[in-house]
């Protein structure tokens, strides 16, 4: 009957061999479960980031126009000219206007002032979505009763009630209610610049519309249904920008939000996939011991009959079976993970996520379970086609040439899959080039220095050493000892999170303001040139310094290389970027350079030549972006003024360093007497200096605007934290799923060790000895693999603070102290977790049950 079996086909021959893998299987299960589990891990960890990326997408696609409030925006820095006019006329006119503009806000009869963003709208503005305020009325009615909404969250901070007055610039405003959420207004960053909606009447009227202030002027317009507003862009926006204007429809806005939020996912997606691709390292590890055990097995079955076809197709349906088990189980994982990231990064998403489950992730993630199970076991599952039906009396280890050649197939399939799933996450093959270069040379090292180890052992033993040590290491050397894929699953692991931890430390020191003892932290901006000496004597009569008095002079290009702007953006040749024709440039003039620059080309001007042609100083990413060089000639509109410069120097800023810097430096003795205004800087001890000082401005020069660093800093910092957290806990699958691996090796391996433990302790080795000989094995693993992953994430985090960073790299101390000691003590208490009822049995035991 098991003959025929055999040799049938079709429907039966595969009803039969499928009944033999899960057979087989059964018997196998406790070997196969931890490997399994490995690849749930990956497999939830990929699902819940693309499920929850997809979701994200979908929803800021969904209420785009709540985003905005509107189908449509027509926004500027200034009041529109005639053209812009016309347009907008020609489009009906908008149904609601705005301007917009930072100030400092002070509340009569309470301590403290607050930088705030004041809109005063004028109309139905939002179109879609919801003023949300407390009380509800307060939304329909604040323009009609002339009252402020004012942020909620500042509301409950200054203790203010509705009732309350606000004052901005010249004007008293009563609160007519807290302001919980506006279209428009990025929830980020509230903490800095809460939002305060006033009716429009009242913006003359503060004051606070003067030369230099950065006032934004926005138009919102509904839309035909029928309007193709990715075609309407495409007409009307190229006019606005040469008319210094610009329009944002409600779904370019929902697509650069949506990708910028997809690239955060994508990263996420690539740490989940390393997972995975880790926990297939250790589902190839398995299954090269498991066949090694089922070799006499296979050889019986051939000699019953069985053909290399139908023994190889066995155990690959058994693996099949694993990876649809394993995929199924991390999907479902992975769509429950997926609900707790809106709770984690509740304070940076644009919207409200409603989680949704993607047909297309869930499929994904099942076949992602069996594809990868089924690519990494079968190059050892390759080894069943070769086992004679002699190896029922002897275990032959001889290898064919043809193993060989399906090994090399088997691996190329292998890493063109890895390519094309990274293609698939990143839309770009080059990026994904590198990513698979990257996890071959960061698993190439990892191995190269387990084996550097151990051929480093066998040359210089320490032969001298007791028999204790001596042995943990010899075993280090055992036949299938899994050396290797353990530190690569210790190394691997250790790798990405120390990596994350150094990641976050560079870009926190972007940000430091304690690096330099005379570094500002409190910014002045809009101050007028007849205000900046009362100013600074009102700053230094609380005892604090004048770091900096900078002019600030605004202008826009008016030709490059002797070429209009006009005539540039007509030029479907040109390479000049966009916004070197379309940006209002801030420009200062000084006669030296500041700390954060350094001279690349050319000679920097201090002061103004005899000559009519002024030399000014551009910053190296103006210099790419305008395609110019030393020598060339550009002119500046200045407030309808033109001037002829020529291109004398070109500096490498530091744009990192929390201070005022450039693109554009003018000498000095040329733009004096242009209209501007001027930022001061100053350094505060502590928060309640702080206020005070800010009270003190506020109530002199209403039309300041004040930021304060701390704020920026603390805001920066939250973020990375929540984004840190996130990857962190990616990261947690990762060694997880080397855990996993790890757990698995060792109980893969146990027979070997039962072997040896029964040998040692018949020759009279005591319980305590194998205890310790097994504790200083898995030290040597824990520390070879978890110091090797800290030391490489160390070379690479240096290697990115001086390429992309730029900055000096300090390296935080955690994985060193807390990283590295954990993964040790975690390690030595797997391996002596799974080998203590192999120490406690006795030989005699032992062997029975090996042998039964």
């Amino acid at each position: 009957m098991a003959a025929s079996n055999f040799k049938s086909s079709g429907k039966a021959g595969f009803s039969w061999l499928l009944k033999m893998a899960i057979r087989d299987g059964k018997a196998s299960s406790r070997k196969l479960l931890l490997f399994m589990a490995s690849i749930v891990l990956g497999i939830a960890a990929v699902v819940s980031i693309q499920s929850f990326s997809n979701s994200l997408k979908e929803n800021i696609a969904l209420q785009s126009k709540s985003l905005m409030g509107a189908d449509y925006i027509i926004d500027a820095e200034k009041l529109p000219n005639e053209r812009v006019s016309f347009i907008m006329d020609s489009l009906g006119g908008p149904e609601a206007e705005e301007i917009s503009f930072a100030s400092m806000a002070a509340f009569p009869g309470k301590e403290g002032t607050k930088l705030v963003r004041v809109r005063g709208i004028k109309g139905g503005f939002p179109f879609y979505g919801d003023l949300e305020t407390e009380p509800v009325s307060a939304a329909n009615d604040y323009q009609e009763n002339g009252v402020a909404l004012v942020d909620a969250t500042l509301m409950l901070q200054l203790g203010i009630e509705k009732g309350d007055k606000i004052k901005i610039g010249n004007i008293e405003l009563p609160v007519g209610g807290a302001l919980k959420s506006v279209p428009g207004s990025a929830a980020l960053f509230s903490s800095i610049a809460p939002p305060v909606i006033i009716p429009h009447r009242f913006i003359e009227k503060t004051g606070l519309i003067q030369t230099g202030s950065r006032i934004g002027y926005n138009y919102y317009f509904r839309a035909d249904p029928k309007l193709d507003l990715e075609k309407f862009d495409e007409k009307i926006d190229p006019i606005l920008d040469a008319n210094d204007a610009d329009l944002d429809t409600h779904t370019s806005t929902s697509e650069r939000l949506g990708r910028r939020y997809e690239n955060f996912g994508k990263f996420l997606n690539l740490v989940a996939f390393i997972a995975l691709l880790l926990g297939c390292v250790g589902i190839a590890s398995a299954i090269h011991i498991y066949i090694k055990e089922k070799l006499r097995s296979i050889a019986v079955l051939k000699c019953l009959g069985a053909t290399k076809k139908q023994t190889f197709s066995i155990y690959l349906i058994q693996i099949a079976i694993i990876g649809l088990i394993g995929g199924v189980a991390g999907t479902v994982l992975g769509l429950l993970l997926q609900q707790l990231f809106p709770l984690i990064l509740q304070d940076i998403l644009p919207v409200d996520v409603e989680i949704s489950f993607d047909s297309r992730v869930i499929f994904m993630g099942i076949l992602l379970g069996v594809l990868m199970s089924v690519l990494f076991a079968l190059y050892p599952l390759i080894g069943t086609l070769y086992v004679s039906p002699l190896q029922t009396l002897r275990v032959q280890n001889t290898e064919s040439s043809s193993s060989k050649k399906a090994g090399i197939l088997v691996l190329t399939s292998i890493f063109l899959f890895i390519f094309l799933f990274a293609f698939w996450l990143l839309e770009d093959w080059k990026y994904s080039v590198f990513f698979v270069l990257g996890i071959v040379i960061t698993f190439s090292l990892l191995a190269g220095v387990a084996n550097l180890f151990m051929k480093a052992i066998k040359k210089y033993f320490p032969n001298s050493w007791g028999f204790i040590p001596r042995q943990s290491l010899l075993n280090l050397f055992r036949p299938q000892n899994q050396t290797l894929i353990l530190v690569l699953a210790i190394g691997i692991g250790t790798f990405l999170i120390s990596t994350l931890y150094f990641t976050k430390d560079l870009l926190l020191a972007q940000a430091s303001l304690d690096e330099q003892a005379n570094s500002p932290n409190m910014i002045l901006l809009d101050v007028q040139t007849d205000q900046q000496e009362k100013v600074a004597r009102t700053i230094s009569s609380q005892q604090l310094p004048v770091l900096e008095n900078i002019p600030i002079v605004s202008m826009r290009v008016e030709s490059l290389k002797g070429k209009s702007v006009n005539e540039i953006r007509e030029d479907t040749t040109s390479r000049v970027n966009g916004w070197i024709l379309d940006h209002e440039f801030r420009t200062t003039y000084r006669d030296s350079l500041i700390d954060s620059e350094v001279l690349e080309q050319g000679e920097f001007t201090g002061e103004k030549p005899e000559s009519e042609i002024i030399p000014i100083s551009i910053s190296n990413n103006f210099a790419e972006d305008a395609k110019v060089s030393v020598g060339d000639k550009i002119d500046f509109n200045v407030q309808g003024v033109l001037l002829n410069t020529v291109v004398g120097s070109i500096r490498a800023v530091d744009w990192s360093r929390m201070q005022l810097n450039f693109s554009i430096v003018f000498p000095t003795g040329v733009l004096e007497d242009a209209p501007q205004f001027r930022v001061l800087t100053t350094k505060v001890p502590d928060e309640t200096k702080s206020a005070d000082l800010q009270q003190s401005l506020v109530e002199k020069f209403p039309n300041l605007t004040i930021i304060d660093l701390r704020q920026v800093l603390t805001l920066i910092e939250k973020i990375l934290t929540k984004i840190s957290w996130l990857i962190n806990f990616m990261a947690f699958f990762s060694i997880l799923t080397g855990i996993i691996v790890l757990i698995g090796a060792v109980r893969t391996s146990k027979y070997q060790r039962i072997r040896e433990s029964v040998l040692l302790r018949t020759l009279g080795a005591r319980s305590e000895q194998i205890l310790k000989i097994l504790a200083l094995e898995y030290f040597y693993l824990g520390i070879l693999g978890a110091l090797s992953g800290i030391l490489l994430s160390l070379i690479s985090s240096l290697l990115l603070g001086y390429f992309v960073f730029e900055t000096t790299f300090i390296p935080s101390w955690i994985p060193f102290v807390v990283l590295l000691p954990g993964i040790i003590l975690l390690v030595m208490g797997i391996g002596l977790g799974n080998s203590l009822s192999v120490i406690k049995s006795p030989p005699l035991v032992v062997l029975r049950k090996e042998l039964s």
